[in-house]
């Protein structure tokens, strides 16, 4: 029997790092999110975070949603 891998928690990315890998606007990060091309959480603290993979995938053409 194998043993369960410890949990690790999802590297997730503020707005102002993810506008700094695209070199846009952080308001422009909010739109994609808004508009369904970047997906997104909320922390509890009403802050909106990004996944880093998902944010990889769509630095390199890729689908973010696959």
């Amino acid at each position: 029997m194998t043993e369960p891998t410890p949990f690790q928690p999802e590297t997730l990315l503020t707005p102002g790092e993810v506008a700094a890998a695209f070199r846009v606007d952080v308001k422009t990060v909010g739109r994609w999110a808004k508009a369904g091309k970047l997906p997104s959480i909320w922390t509890p603290g009403g802050r909106r975070r990004y996944p880093a993979a998902a944010v990889q995938d769509l630095l390199n053409g890729a689908d973010p949603h696959r």
